[in-house]
């Protein structure tokens, strides 16, 4: 009988496992995220030029498919450089809140504010466009304006900065966070001369080489990682119910951070700064909240220096080619004057007589709820977001017209 019992049970998951098969892969336009990247000598990992970047999120059932445009950014060609000279340009630099590979590019922030400008200030022709690649930090993203955007001679440089970018500026936490080696890393970075101030280090063709060891997952979670890439219902609970076979499976092992975190502090570029630093997963590397803190260790004290070189090096370029260097914080996790972490930038950005925009206060004085802008399981803008986004800029705009003169 007991037998019996566990043959029924056993076939009932089976057809209901066949029965959601059949369901996601009818209902499901793909099964997985595919982001074609490729490394450009001077500049590092940035998409595939006009390869299409199909996005994935199965906790929100959201599917996006984005084509790059020429130059390897998801994003609309470029205008022609006389039309941009013109009229009045803004470049837009910045991380996965640029790149945004979550929205449509019709919906993106800056897309919509040049239609916004096009109808309240269309004396000033207004055009944009947006040079983003997700995981990177102020300072990786220097050729993203020496080799893209500066051609384009932009009235406005736009930063837009999310509160990782203070540990994406820094080469030990970025290392950290990703497997990479301090000193072969896949985007440009910085590096401590004998003296130790810092200074900037193309990026390395060869970074594959030098990844960071880690082990095969278990033997279960290597078979189920297998079956996540042929099956729809296994990938749809990877995503929405199994975490314990997804967090085994992956890099994000406290064993696995714990060791790359010894590695790392044997280097003479992160010697002493790793100290008293036990991250649990990469993700407390990656988000920093430790940013909201009075008090930081030293590895992110050090990456306020890191975060400071990189503003300073887009300040030094802006006043160079005669554009207005601007930063857009991003989001609630930079609020306004109060919170540390927005007052830390805001410290930084007012060395350099920096504009912050706070889409966050842009928020609050409109009444919005902010979840409202965000994806349900996922701190990216939503369209709404996006929207919120253009509106803060569009304010300061309407505020600094001469910008564009």
């Amino acid at each position: 009988m007991a037998a019996w019992n566990a043959g029924v049970i056993l076939c009932g998951l089976l057809l209901f496992a066949l029965i959601g098969e059949v369901y996601l892969r009818l209902t499901n336009p793909f099964l997985e995220s595919s982001i074609p990247f490729h490394f450009v000598d001077g500049v590092g990992l940035i998409h595939e030029p006009n390869a299409k970047a199909r996005y994935a999120h199965l906790r929100d059932d959201s599917f996006v498919v984005s084509r790059a445009n020429s130059l390897g950014f998801l994003d609309r060609e470029p205008v022609s450089a006389e039309r941009a000279a013109a009229g009045c340009h803004i470049a837009f630099i910045g991380d996965s809140y640029v790149d945004a590979v979550q929205v449509h590019i019709a919906d993106k922030f800056h897309v919509r504010l040049e239609d916004m400008a096009a109808r309240e200030l269309p004396h000033l022709d207004i055009t944009t466009q947006a040079y983003g690649i997700s995981n990177t930090g102020q300072i990786n993203q220097i050729p993203f304006y020496d080799e893209y955007a500066r051609h384009m001679t932009p009235n406005v440089v736009a930063l837009v900065f999310y509160i990782n970018d203070f540990s994406n500026n820094s080469t030990p936490l970025q290392s950290l966070t990703y497997g990479a080696d301090p000193d072969r890393m896949p985007f440009m970075s910085a590096q401590r001369d004998e003296r130790g101030a810092l200074k900037l280090r193309p990026p390395d063709p060869e970074y594959e080489r030098f990844l960071l060891p880690y082990p095969p997952p278990p033997w279960y979670g290597n078979a189920w990682g297998r079956l996540t890439k042929v099956s729809y219902f296994a990938k749809w609970l990877d995503a929405k119910g199994l975490r314990w076979i997804q967090v085994r499976a992956r890099r994000n092992n406290p064993q696995i951070i714990a060791a790359w975190v010894n590695m790392i502090a044997k280097r003479p570029c992160c010697a002493s700064l790793l100290d008293d630093f036990q991250p649990v997963t990469r993700y407390d590397i990656h988000l920093a909240r430790q940013f909201k803190e009075e008090q930081l260790l030293p590895v992110y004290e050090d990456a306020l220096e890191y975060t400071a070189f990189g503003i300073e090096q887009f300040k030094l370029r802006a006043d160079r080619d005669g554009a207005k260097l601007i930063i857009l914080a991003a989001t609630d996790d930079m609020g306004t004057r109060g919170d540390p972490q927005f007052d830390r930038l805001s410290a930084i950005a007012e060395t350099y007589g920096i504009p912050v925009i706070s889409q966050y206060a842009h928020i609050v004085s409109q009444g919005y709820d902010y979840w409202d802008g965000q994806l349900r399981h996922d701190p990216h803008w939503n369209a709404t977001g996006h929207q919120w986004a253009a509106e803060a800029i569009m304010e300061w705009l309407k505020e600094n017209q001469d910008v564009c003169e």
